[in-house]
């Protein structure tokens, strides 16, 4: 049970880091036409970088906890 477990918080957090780098390339590579645009991508943008650290952050203590100790 404890193996399943512990794969599951695996993919889980690779699966996570996966969608936040592609969303926050995309993200990067949106056009903006006009400054206030640009603001609202930058916010966004540090929003998404935010996002991703707390949940590193969240994944990586569950990782570290259910890794396998060989």
């Amino acid at each position: 049970m404890f193996k399943i477990i512990a794969k599951i918080v695996r993919w889980s957090f690779i699966g996570f880091n996966a969608l936040m780098f592609l969303w926050v390339v995309s993200g990067l590579f949106s056009s903006t036409s006009n400054d206030a645009e640009a603001v609202g991508k930058g916010i966004g943008l540090f929003m998404l970088l935010f996002l991703w650290a707390i949940g590193d952050i969240i994944l990586g203590i569950l990782f570290f906890f259910t890794r396998s100790k060989k």
